[in-house]
């Protein structure tokens, strides 16, 4: 009987025995599966598979492809002119707009009062409230005035009253029976005398609020030197500092 030599290549090498592939077709498989996971880079030492990627993203909107964050809108106006529910406008720098206050104003005597009334509201399209508060009086800016030393405006005093304006009604005045308790809200020397606490404006013009400025030449004033005050004028002016209600 003639006998078979193990089965060999051309190049005269023995094939592996089914054990000695074993090792070998298991590292062919792993190579298999992480080639499937990424792309297989090799290295010196080993492999590294680069992960998929995916991002989402979302932004702001106002649910019709628009932006949905911003700003609201903050504006006060006055208005010096009764019933005080039309001509309002923005005066937003000293002097302002003139008040303009009962006849006798520019021919005072001692214990003498003259008054005059502006009305304050939010815009139509503001969207917050307005709290406000009335400053002291300071000189008007580019008013020419004949009161050398500051001396009349030092003398003079001033009361400040407000009250809601009706939304109809009779509109209110500016008189001395403006002036009781709890619508006083100033009473002092010119020169120093804001207004005590703030006043609420509703927003888009909600409320409307009315304030009456007394000015009064005290009785005072007949003591001093007899040319002391006279022949004088001021022009005083109000600052209404307004701020924003979250």
């Amino acid at each position: 009987m003639t006998q078979h030599s193990p089965a060999s290549d051309t190049s005269g090498a023995v094939d592996a025995s089914p054990e000695q592939q074993a090792p070998r077709s298991r590292r062919f498989r792993k190579v298999a599966a992480l080639a499937a996971g990424g792309a297989l880079v090799v290295g010196g030492l080993g492999y590294t598979v680069a992960a998929w990627t995916d991002s989402e993203w979302v932004y702001a909107g106002d649910g019709a492809g628009g932006p949905g964050i911003g700003t609201g809108t903050f504006e006060v106006q006055q208005s010096v002119t009764s019933p005080y529910t039309a001509g309002f406008a923005d005066f937003e720098a000293n002097p302002g707009q003139a008040m303009l206050f009962t006849p006798g104003a520019q021919t005072l005597s001692p214990g003498e009062s003259v008054y005059a009334g502006v009305a304050l509201r939010t815009t139509a399209t503001t969207t917050v409230p307005a709290d406000v508060q009335v400053r002291a009086a300071v000189p008007a800016t580019g008013v020419t005035v004949a009161d050398a030393g500051g001396t009349l405006f030092a003398a003079l005093t001033v009361r400040v009253a407000t009250v809601v304006v009706p939304a109809t009604g009779a509109a209110p005045t500016c008189t001395a029976a403006a002036f009781t308790a709890p619508t006083t809200i100033g009473t002092g020397p010119l020169a120093s005398t804001g207004a005590t606490g703030t006043q609420r404006l509703a927003a888009s013009s909600g409320t409307t609020q009315f304030y009456c400025f007394e000015v009064t030449l005290p009785q005072s004033a007949a003591t001093a030197a007899s040319t002391t005050l006279q022949g004088r004028t001021v022009a005083p002016a109000w600052e209404f500092a307004s701020t924003s209600v979250e």
